[in-house]
């Protein structure tokens, strides 16, 4: 197939950089054409690990003749690297949180909006197979009134995979900062209504050595319609856990419980190369239908399905839970349109 799609990868400091160029590797029809990255030895040897060239400035790669780009890096340059983006024409995949400041992921959305380039933010949730039919069941009213959401996105302390999601100034935040959107977003998504209060409660006490950001956190949210809904955010997996993390939901509503594990698809793997137990995914990889996703909207011309707006609104209630756990009450949300 002949190729109409070149694909940029803008940083490998986050952990799913490899599993982006993979994805977009599987896509037919889509060229990876290089990568930059901030260090140059470790995009060096990404690149060479992928057979892919690598470009030692953002601009370079930027004036490649590429149509998009998947943004990896630390949280805090989401904004800079995609106004750079938008400033050439390239569309952008912007890795989750969209940004670290509510102000920032706003500018981000305008630019992109002056350029005429879209920007999606990487919610992969949106396209699990799991959530996909817990939204049908939603919207076709097998629950009834949906009165309440419970969900978990739990995992391990991330310093694990790369250093900096523990630093306040690079990520933006802890564990609220890292897994609240993710629900967030999904909440939004199955609801079809906006997020109307937010109050919070967060501690350092899991993993104490990083007194820096919060471990664990819980929200209590509010929607426009009157459903209310929790989320569980800490970084609460030990380090011997069979696997990362997950995501779960528990829609409750007046006719029916449904409860959904995005990640229930897995291997039990006892022994191997490190010690103990682990659980291989093996079901649908929401990763590649999203990068599908930002891929098709390319070439049509469109909107994707997950947008910038879709991480700016997510983003604002993260704000809001920190805005909460500072004053200790609820937060009413004022919506930047």
């Amino acid at each position: 197939m002949t190729t109409d799609v070149r694909i940029g990868l803008l940083s490998t400091a986050h952990v799913h950089a490899d599993g982006y160029l993979a994805a977009v590797a599987s896509i037919p029809g889509v060229e990876i054409v290089a990568l930059w990255d901030e260090e140059d030895a470790r995009g060096r040897a990404m690149a060479a690990r992928h057979g892919i060239s690598f470009f030692e400035t953002e601009a370079a790669l930027l004036g490649a003749g590429v149509d998009g780009v998947v943004i990896a890096s630390v949280n805090s340059e989401h904004r800079r690297l995609t106004e750079l983006a938008a400033a050439a024409r390239v569309h952008v995949l912007c890795e989750k949180p969209l940004a670290t400041r509510v102000d920032d992921a706003r500018a981000m959305v305008e630019a992109c909006e002056s350029a005429g380039v879209r920007l999606m933010t990487a919610f992969p949730m949106r396209f699990s197979p799991v959530l996909g039919q817990l939204a049908n069941a939603i919207r076709g009213g097998a629950l009834g009134e949906v009165l309440c959401l419970e969900g978990v996105n739990t995992g391990e302390m991330p310093d694990v995979h790369a250093g900096w999601f523990a630093d306040p100034v690079l990520a933006g935040g802890g564990a609220i900062m890292d897994h609240v959107v993710h629900l967030a977003d999904a909440y939004r998504w199955l609801l079809g209504v906006e997020v109307s209060e937010v109050y919070a409660v967060a501690n350092r006490i899991l993993v104490e050595h990083h007194a820096g950001v919060e471990t664990g956190g819980l929200l209590s949210l509010r929607f426009a319609n009157g459903v209310f809904a929790t989320i569980d955010c800490s970084w609460s997996k030990p380090r011997g856990y069979p696997t990362w993390g997950g995501l779960s939901i528990e829609a409750v509503g007046s006719q029916g419980v449904i409860s959904a594990d995005a990640f229930r698809q897995h291997l039990v793997v006892y022994g191997g190369p490190e010690a103990g137990e682990s659980w291989p995914f093996w079901g649908s990889d929401a990763n590649v239908a999203m990068v599908a996703e930002f891929v098709a909207a390319i070439r049509e011309e469109r909107e994707p399905a997950v947008t910038g707006v879709d991480g700016l609104r997510a983003l604002e209630v993260v704000d809001a839970a920190y805005r909460s756990i500072e004053s200790g009450e609820p937060v009413s949300l004022q919506r930047a349109e």
